[in-house]
């Protein structure tokens, strides 16, 4: 017994040096590349320089605790507080627009253009225009259905009426925009843009303040000279107080400390992760993403019939005032159009990131 296995190591090693040294497997002629025969990279990589996108700004990364900053008058208990770590990241500064929005419309209707391989565009990703009317019963809504995409008097109001699928296409679409340019000038691509997680949105909205209740702070919704400070419903029947009836002008009001406009009220806003009313304690207390629904149908979790359901934050011009606090936690199905929500992109920084402009 011990001849047989003494034998079995003794051909174990001669395989091993026959693979190292000689011409067999990984014989691959050390110093061939001019590199002496050590351990040095592959070379001629390209340079790496990450480039902020224009329109948005640096959000450093750091802790906080995720969740309710304040009393939980629906009694949801669906936002209790979590220690959270976020890591480095650039968001967009304004909610995109109407008039950002119709570039991609216009730039994939256009027969030399097929970014992403598409012949033409799919009126799914149009904006629906008639939310106005079905949202609200009663209501006259067709001069804002009529005008409110179309018109350039709202070429800077946030668009809506697109829902949860549409933003991540137009997400997929800015980066092969932005990529097949990058490439023409022998650029290297910058990492894909995409909607925000719940817990980067969340972050971000308080603007390095932690627990602060609103993205300016706490506890009021006037500043001292007695404005408002977003667009919402300040109470029943009344809309205006704030100066706008529906949706204002994004950056209408003061950015919070990170440079973030509207990340209260104006438009509710679109997150990547599946809602569950349970999954704060759930997930990763890193960079934590819940995601329920798995689109690749190979993968053993996959369900298409399941988790329809995605995160909006923030809180719209039609809301009061309890969802624009920055823990608030809601949702919306992700087939869904509504006139009060819509989206801003996030794109992950890559490398440590260090002051204010990384």
């Amino acid at each position: 017994m011990r001849k047989v296995i003494r034998r079995f190591f003794y051909s174990l090693a001669m395989l091993s040096s026959a693979l190292l040294g000689g011409c067999g497997l990984l014989g691959l002629g050390g110093g061939a590349g001019g590199d002496g025969g050590e351990l040095v990279g592959v070379p001629g990589r390209e340079g790496w320089v990450m480039v902020r996108p224009y329109g948005m700004v640096p959000i450093p990364a750091g802790t906080f605790h995720m969740g309710q900053a304040d009393e939980d008058p629906a009694s949801t208990q669906i936002n209790f507080n979590k220690q959270i770590t976020i890591g480095s990241f650039y968001m967009d500064d304004t909610e995109i627009t109407n008039n950002e929005y119709r570039q991609f419309i216009d730039l994939l209707m256009q027969d030399s253009i097929s970014v992403l391989g598409e012949e033409k565009i799919k009126s799914d990703y149009y904006p629906d225009t008639t939310v106005w009317v079905k949202d609200f019963a009663h209501h006259m809504g067709d001069p804002v259905m009529d005008y409110y995409y179309w018109h350039p008097g709202y070429d800077d109001y946030p668009v809506v009426g697109v829902n949860w699928e549409a933003a991540v296409y137009f997400s997929k679409w800015r980066t092969a925009y932005w990529a097949d340019y990058r490439r023409s000038v022998g650029e290297v691509p910058m990492p894909s843009f995409r909607l925000p997680n719940e817990a980067e949105w969340e972050y971000a909205a308080r603007g390095g303040r932690d627990m602060a209740k609103y993205p300016w702070g706490n506890p009021y919704i006037r500043n001292s000279k007695g404005c408002m400070l977003a667009n919402f419903k300040p109470g029943r029947g009344n809309f205006y107080d704030d100066g706008f009836a529906y949706t204002a002008p994004v950056a209408s009001y003061f950015a919070n400390d990170y440079g973030l406009y509207d990340m209260a009220g104006n438009v509710s806003e679109w997150c990547l992760d599946d809602f569950n009313p349970a999954s704060v304690p759930l997930v990763w207390d890193l960079n934590p993403q819940y995601i329920e629904k798995r689109t690749d149908p190979d993968h053993p979790r996959y369900n298409p019939d399941i988790y329809p359901k995605k995160v909006i934050r923030g809180g719209s011009w039609k809301d009061v005032a309890y969802y624009l606090e920055t823990g608030t936690r809601t949702f919306e199905f992700k087939d869904s159009t509504r006139a009060y929500i819509g989206f801003r992109n996030a794109m992950t920084h890559l490398g440590r990131s260090s002051g204010a402009e990384f």
